[in-house]
């Protein structure tokens, strides 16, 4: 289950960071369709299907979403969703009126910062914004993968335990991307393949914070070094 989850939230990462060909191909291959149609709620797979979906158009919706300020920009950092503003923000670079929320690097960036930097973890995605959704994805994979290289039995309960208290942590703040994917549904209205994969990312992460809690609360099987 821990590699399951690492390559959809690497896979997640990906698609949020602007690879449109490895987005086209999990469309292609119905990956995306394949992992809303298990969980209990009603998700619309039509548009997680690669039938219309192309590496050129994907790259094209993308950019007119998270890349072009614009009518349908939006903006894909936890900072530019917050509800309210930076306690020590001094920059003038805003996408909402000044004195309100939706900075650039306000304080979740910092948070995600300092999670990044105790686990130490350095993020290649998100053109250097540590709120961006692709870094905050590429951390959930890279923790995923330590938690499976840890039930094969590289480690200690401990060590199990403190991987899955950060992917606690971590799961706990996206809340932003609640107001994220209704931004994005309401900008996406053409082709609606983001807004599709944006709310099988929200139901996906909500399911597996209350996993990563009932997991840290049952005895591991590892066996300690």
């Amino acid at each position: 289950m821990a590699t399951a989850r690492a390559r959809l939230y690497g896979l997640l990462a990906a698609t949020f960071d602007g690879e449109a060909e490895t987005t086209a191909a999990a469309l292609d291959r119905g990956s995306f369709a394949a992992v809303a149609e298990v969980f209990p709620i009603d998700i619309e797979t039509a548009n997680l299907r690669g039938d219309d979906h192309d590496a050129d158009s994907l790259a094209l919706g993308y950019d007119n979403l998270f890349v072009v300020p614009g009518t349908h920009y939006v903006p894909p950092f936890a900072s530019a969703h917050a509800t309210d503003p930076s306690e020590e923000f001094e920059s003038d670079s805003r996408y909402h009126t000044a004195g309100e929320a939706g900075e650039l690097l306000g304080d979740p960036a910092a948070d995600m910062a300092q999670l990044y930097a105790a686990a130490e973890f350095s993020p290649e995605r998100g053109d250097g914004i540590p709120d961006h959704a692709a870094a905050f994805f590429e951390f959930m994979r890279a923790l995923c993968e330590r938690e499976a290289a840890l039930l094969d039995g590289d480690g200690t309960e401990a060590n199990l335990d403190a991987v899955r208290e950060v992917q606690a942590r971590t799961l706990s703040r996206l809340g932003w991307f609640d107001r994220f994917e209704e931004a994005i549904a309401s900008s996406d209205t053409v082709e609606g393949v983001f807004a599709a994969i944006a709310r099988l990312a929200r139901t996906f992460t909500a399911w597996d914070a209350q996993e990563v809690v009932q997991a840290d609360q049952q005895p591991s099987e590892t066996t300690p070094s």
